[in-house]
C-alpha cells in the first residue's frame, strides 16, 4: 500500500516507518521539519505545515491509501496542529477519496471524566485537543477511521506485547505503540473501533485480531 504519514518524524513515526517499511509499504512522511525524518529505501519526504489549507494538505496526500496523524505539538500549538490540524487531515484525506485513517491518540481522550486520575491530570490540554479530533473522525467523517489510545511512551525497548483490557493508565514503549500501528492496516476489524492500549502479556497481532 501507499501510506501517508503526517507528523514523520516524531518518535513513534520513526519506529512506525521502519515497521511499515519493513512490512513492503510505500512511505510518504510529512513534517514541518522534514530533513528529521529517518532517511530509509522507499520512503519519501515532503515539507508539511498544518497551518496549511485543507487543498494544500490535500494535495500532498493525494494518490495514498491509508493515511497516519501522528503529529503533536508537544502542547505548544495544540489548537491548530493536535486539535484543528487533525481535522484538516481528515477532511484533506476524504477530499482526495483516501478512505482509511488511523489516529495516534491518547489514553481515555474520549472520557473526561477520567481525565483527573494520576498522570492525566497534567495532560489536560492536551487531551481536551485530542477529545476534539476524535470526536470528529467518528462523527464528522465516514473515513474507515482506527484510534489508538495509548498511555504515556517510554524509550524502552519493544516487548511485543500489549493489553487491551485498560483501566487506568499505563505505560507504553514507543516501538510497541508503532508495532501496533502498523499492525492495525492488517486487521480490518479494527475499523471503526477506539483502542485504548497498554503494556501487557498478549501478543500484539493476537490482541488485534480478537478485537470485536
Amino acid at each position: 500500500m501507499k501510506i501517508f504519514i503526517i507528523g514523520g518524524s516524531g518518535r513513534v513515526a520513526t519506529e512506525l516507518i521502519k515497521d511499515l517499511v519493513k512490512d513492503g509499504h510505500s512511505v510518504t512522511a510529512g513534517a514541518r521539519h522534514e530533513d528529521n525524518i529517518i532517511d530509509l529505501a522507499g520512503v519519501t519526504k515532503v515539507h508539511l505545515d498544518l497551518h496549511v489549507s485543507v487543498d494544500e494538505l490535500a494535495k500532498l496526500m493525494e494518490g495514498n491509501d491509508a493515511v497516519y496523524f501522528t503529529a503533536g505539538s508537544r502542547g505548544k500549538d495544540l489548537l491548530q496542529t493536535d486539535a484543528f490540524g487533525a481535522v484538516k487531515t481528515m477532511q484533506a484525506s476524504e477530499k482526495v477519496g483516501i478512505k482509511r485513517y488511523i489516529m495516534l491518540s491518547s489514553v481515555f481522550a474520549l472520557q473526561p471524566e477520567k481525565w483527573q486520575l494520576p498522570g492525566l491530570k497534567e495532560l489536560m490540554d492536551y487531551n481536551i485537543a485530542k477529545f476534539f479530533a476524535d470526536n470528529y473522525l467518528i462523527n464528522q467523517t465516514k473515513l474507515a477511521y482506527t484510534i489508538l489510545q495509548p498511555g504515556g511512551l517510554t524509550e524502552e525497548k519493544a516487548t511485543g506485547k500489549i493489553s487491551l483490557d485498560v483501566v487506568k493508565p499505563g505505560t507504553n514503549p514507543i516501538p510497541d505503540v508503532a508495532q501496533t500501528l502498523a499492525d492495525i492496516l492488517k486487521f480490518d476489524n479494527t475499523i471503526g473501533k477506539v483502542i485504548i492500549m497498554a503494556s501487557g502479556d498478549t501478543p500484539i497481532d493476537q490482541a488485534l485480531s480478537e478485537i470485536e
